[in-house]
C-alpha cells in the first residue's frame, strides 16, 4: 500500500488462476476454480470459488473475504473508537453472518452483512460508551462504507470477571 496525498491510498494484489487441469476452460467441468492471492511480503491466500459454484471448499472464496474484511474493518475501527472514548476492550470476537442470493441470471448480490461482536470490557462503568461506539465503528468503517447492502450489527457487551 502506497499512501498518497489527501489521504488517498492504493492498493495492489496479484491473483493467478491455478487451476488449470491442463486444457483450461474447454468446458465447464473441465477446470479448478483455484487461484492464488499474493500480496509483497505477506503469506500468500489460497482461494476459491464457494462449493456451490463448483469451489474448493477448503480454500477462502470471494464471498468469506469480503465478509471477513467487514468484520475486521468494524473490530479495528470499534478498537480505535473505545480507545478514543476511554473504553478499555479485553476482548472482541464476531460471528459474523451475510445473505447473498442469485439473481437467476447467472449473476447474484449480497442482501445484508449482520455483525455479532462480543465484547468485554474492563468495567461496568464502560459499557454503554462501549455500546455506543459501534455506531461511531460503523461510520469509521472504509469497507462498509464502500458497500451497497445493508451492514448491521447486533452486539453484546460484557464485563471482565463477570
Amino acid at each position: 500500500m502506497a499512501q498518497h496525498p489527501l489521504g488517498e491510498h492504493h492498493y495492489t494484489l496479484t491473483a493467478t488462476w491455478t487451476g488449470n487441469r491442463g486444457t483450461g476452460t474447454s468446458g465447464y467441468r473441465d477446470y479448478a476454480r483455484d487461484v492464488t492471492v499474493s500480496i509483497d511480503g505477506k503469506p500468500d491466500l489460497l482461494a476459491s470459488a464457494d462449493r456451490p459454484f463448483r469451489g474448493d471448499p477448503a480454500r477462502w472464496n470471494p464471498e468469506d473475504m469480503l465478509l471477513a474484511a467487514l468484520s475486521e474493518c468494524h473490530l479495528l475501527s470499534y478498537l480505535h473508537a473505545c480507545v478514543t472514548a476511554g473504553v478499555q476492550v479485553t476482548s472482541y470476537r464476531d460471528q459474523a453472518t451475510g445473505i447473498m442470493r442469485e439473481d437467476g441470471r447467472g449473476g447474484g448480490a449480497f442482501a445484508e452483512v449482520v455483525l455479532h461482536p462480543q465484547v468485554t470490557v474492563a468495567e461496568e462503568s464502560m459499557v454503554e460508551t462501549a455500546r455506543s461506539a459501534h455506531d461511531q465503528a460503523h461510520e469509521w468503517c472504509f469497507i462498509a462504507n464502500s458497500v451497497n447492502f445493508p451492514v448491521r450489527h447486533e452486539a453484546t457487551i460484557a464485563v471482565q470477571g463477570r
